[in-house]
């Protein structure tokens, strides 16, 4: 199930959305042109490195760029291809904008900081000696999904289903896509995917949103739900 649009208008423009998503293209174009991406030493030097934040471990000085603490958010602006990044931008340009039209620019910023942070500190408690370097928007992403989830369950998504010749266009309702997508985490394994941080995310976005709606006296919901 692959999300493509939603039918859910804005009444600002996602300035922080767009800015989040040209700084990981950026950031990834940097990153690609550099040798250190290819020899994968740039993920141990910005990457989050559980072993490394915990105190468990020292990067050697010719891998050292920064403190522990700083990687958790620089790691959450690199990715580790092509198709990640495609993925995550994906996501964040259907579901972020509506989250920021709620929150306006400020709130939503800090909002997908603290989705990222609770995201990376899942990842880490599992396995706090973990010497594997995570990079990725993903964790803030769920974030982002979890909220949209409780303030945006009812609005419409169209969504690709794939079975080669027999795929299908069809719109659902957020609350089914976002279940789906969260249900699957807990199914998902290998490929290197830190899938802890999706489900951690998603959590911190849940939590977090209640307490940034409580702010504005209600969850916004608009007219098509």
């Amino acid at each position: 199930m692959i999300p493509l649009k939603d039918d859910n208008p804005t009444s600002n423009q996602p300035i922080i959305t767009y800015f989040i998503i040209g700084l990981c293209i950026l950031v990834f174009l940097l990153q690609f042109s550099t040798v250190s991406y290819k020899s994968g030493q740039l993920f141990y030097s910005y990457g989050l490195i559980p072993s490394v934040l915990m105190g468990h471990k020292q990067l050697p000085l010719d891998l050292y760029a920064a403190p522990g603490y700083i990687t958790i958010f620089t790691s959450m602006f690199m990715h580790g291809g092509f198709m990640h990044l495609i993925g995550n931008m994906l996501y964040m340009w259907i579901f972020a904008d509506n989250i920021e039209d709620n929150l306006g620019p400020k709130k939503f910023l800090l909002f997908y900081i603290l989705s990222g942070v609770g995201a990376a500190m899942t990842q880490v408690f599992m396995d706090t000696h973990s010497q594997i370097p995570m990079v990725g928007a993903s964790g803030a992403i769920g974030g982002v999904l979890g909220a949209y989830l409780i303030n945006h369950p009812n609005a419409k998504v169209l969504v690709l289903i794939p079975f080669g010749f027999f795929s299908q266009l069809i719109k659902i309702r957020a609350l089914y896509v976002l279940g789906f997508w969260f249900i699957l985490q807990f199914f998902s394994s290998g490929g290197g995917v830190a899938y802890a941080a999706h489900i951690g995310g998603f959590i911190s976005g849940i939590i977090l949103i209640l307490f940034f709606n409580k702010k504005k006296n209600k969850i916004v919901k608009g007219p098509w739900e």
